[in-house]
């Protein structure tokens, strides 16, 4: 961008990120990065590779990320990006050439893979927002509504399977694996439960082995099995009456203590 006749062309770089001048046209300067940066932009973008891709003039969200990799983002198509480059890369920025100038250009990203000959060129019209932010280390998601948390619930709400059923122990051991608890029905006889996210024919199968192990065992034969779990398949309903399992439907908000009002959707 020039100030006005004779002016020097410098680059517009936000105080977080290391300032790059301007380099003789036709060479190029590399930019390092190691936070995260947005810049939205009225761009144009062209990728060579594997394959070729061709973006046209329009603004974008530009996102360089602190791992390296750079994506290219429109109002549309959720979280996709249109185009993007996976980290290792460098980015280097480069003065376009007088045709390019001529053409609006004010300056160029060329993001080379360093694995690969793949290279994505971002083609910077004016650059409408740029600002870098550290987002330090994050620790990463943590899924709600796991088997765990479903098995702590569970034993906690016995009742769930049945008035007067009462809770021997979580994770039974058996010699091929521990079965998520082991209850006692009103009449005192042993019951094993299986608990699973999504009941799968494989759910079923793995308490059968569980209860063929446990019904050898006189102490605490009869063992009757149980199938619970948020969602439970047809075909593994199926199974599981068939082979004398009783399938029982866990409501994951209701057992944390959630009413119908407190749910978006």
């Amino acid at each position: 961008m020039h100030s006005g006749p004779g002016a020097e062309p410098r680059s517009v770089k936000p105080p977080s990120v290391p300032r790059t001048e301007w380099v003789t046209p036709g060479r190029e300067s590399a930019l390092a990065w190691e936070i995260v940066r947005l810049v939205i932009a009225r761009c144009s973008v062209d990728y060579a590779g594997r394959l070729s891709a061709h973006l046209p003039l329009a603004t974008r969200l530009i996102l360089l990320k602190a791992d390296g990799s750079v994506l290219v983002h429109s109002d549309s198509l959720s979280y996709k990006p249109l185009n993007w480059m996976s980290p290792p890369c460098t980015l280097s920025r480069m003065e376009p050439d007088p045709e390019q100038a001529e053409a609006g250009v004010t300056e160029i990203w060329r993001v080379s893979h360093a694995k690969t000959a793949d290279m994505l060129v971002v083609s910077i019209h004016e650059i409408l927002h740029d600002s870098s932010h550290e987002l330090g280390v994050d620790p990463g998601l943590r899924k709600d509504g796991v088997e765990a948390d479903l098995q702590r619930l569970l034993a906690e709400q016995i009742e769930l399977l049945g008035e007067g059923y009462q809770l021997v122990r979580r994770e039974h051991m058996t010699a091929i694996g521990p079965v998520d608890i082991l209850a006692r029905d009103p009449n005192g006889a042993s019951v094993a439960v299986e608990i699973k996210r999504r009941g799968e024919i494989d759910g079923v199968e793995q308490l059968t082995r569980y209860l063929e192990l446990m019904n050898r065992d006189p102490l605490l034969a009869p063992v009757s099995g149980v199938f619970a779990a948020q969602e439970i398949r047809p075909q593994a309903r199926t199974l599981a009456e068939d082979r004398g399992i009783r399938c029982v439907v866990l409501d994951y908000d209701a057992m944390r203590g959630l009413d119908d009002s407190s749910r978006l959707f």
